[in-house]
């Protein structure tokens, strides 16, 4: 029988780890090279005239493309209010009502229409989204703050210098005219309820009055006290002077029964008139009141600081544009030019290992 010997492999794993350990560590030296900033610098110093040029060019397309030609530039209107006559309604400050009344849709819906903010923003009115973005653009374009001094800031920008200062005046205006409704329909309200109890008071007053009428025209009971005490005197006989002989009994007995009769009556509807008179003046006391404030023209600002065309655009910034593209521009070539010269290490350095 012929013999066999086992086949033996033999495999030898010294060179591959030290092949494959030189490669770990060229790529950690690289990884390493890519973070550090004198490699940076390097990198960038010899890649000079390439990135000066790029960057250069980069800030040549930002000053173009920043131009009025592509970007419309708008110009910035503002006004300082503080509150006043704005009333109590909740445990708000001043300041934060009148920032509800002027973030009212009422108020945006009023300048949408006044100054036909759909078209003057471009918006086509069939666009599905049209009311989303015109309200998207309004609040942009147009903002209401509170200051740090609870005052409240109007800011407006739009590319008409003139139209964005009207437009901060109107906005004033608007909120004066639309606060003014609704205060005035309140006290309209508290009015028509003061006329009401008015008119009730002063049938109550004519009423009381009739019964009075019929005392002193029929019964002659005009001063019931003093009165009752001249009759007693007539009666008793108690007047003093030439005139104690001309006493016309008959007529005292008349007057004496009908007081007695009526007497009561009289100083009840009496008391009850002056009653009604002190009632009725406070009433109209304040039913003045309601009318005086339901037919009033007050503002509810005052302006600290008016609105004024400004002769300076605020957007864009062209110089800030410039110098963020250009620095931008610079980081960007900088990192993509240390990436490929790390490439072309890597490949150099497999080639030099395949070898």
């Amino acid at each position: 029988m012929p013999s066999f010997k086992p086949f033996e492999l033999k495999f030898d794993l010294k060179p591959k780890k030290q092949k494959e350990s030189t490669k770990t560590v060229n790529n950690l030296n690289i990884m390493n090279d890519f973070f550090n900033s004198t490699t940076i610098v390097r990198h960038a110093l010899r890649w000079r005239y390439h990135l000066a040029a790029i960057t250069f060019i980069a800030a040549l397309l930002a000053v173009f493309f920043s131009g009025p030609k592509f970007i419309t530039p708008l110009y910035r209107s503002d006004a300082v209010i503080y509150p006043s006559n704005i009333g109590s309604y909740s445990d708000e400050s001043e300041t934060e009502q009148l920032l509800q009344w002027l973030n009212s849709r009422y108020i945006m819906d009023s300048m949408v229409q006044k100054f036909n903010l759909g078209e003057r923003y471009k918006i086509h009115p069939d666009y599905k989204h049209y009311n989303t973005l015109l309200q998207h653009l309004y609040s942009k374009n147009i903002r209401i703050r509170k200051t740090p001094y609870e005052a409240i800031q109007i800011e407006v920008q739009d590319h008409d210098p003139i139209v964005a200062s009207q437009m901060v005046d109107s906005i004033i205006s608007v909120m004066n005219k639309v606060i003014r409704y609704e205060q005035s329909k309140k006290y309209r309200e508290e009015l028509f309820l003061m006329e009401t109890r008015l008119k009730r008071k002063q049938y109550e007053i004519d009423s009381v009055e009739r019964h009075l009428y019929v005392l002193r025209t029929e019964y002659g009971i005009i001063d019931y006290p003093n009165q009752s005490r001249e009759v007693a005197r007539g009666f008793l006989r108690t007047v003093d002077g030439n005139n104690s002989s001309s006493i016309n009994t008959s007529e005292i007995l008349k007057l004496k029964k009908n007081i007695e009769e009526k007497g009561g009556e009289w100083v009840k509807y009496n008391d009850r008139f002056y009653e009604l008179i002190a009632e009725y003046g406070k009433y109209k006391i304040e039913y003045d009141w309601a009318y005086a404030n339901a037919h009033r023209e007050i503002t509810f600002a005052t302006i600290v600081s008016k609105p004024a065309p400004s002769d300076k655009k605020a957007f864009p910034v062209r110089w800030l544009i410039v110098v963020v593209t250009a620095l931008g521009t610079l980081l960007l070539s900088t990192l993509i030019v240390i990436f490929i010269d790390n490439k072309n290490r890597i490949l150099n350095i497999q080639r030099e290992e395949a070898e």
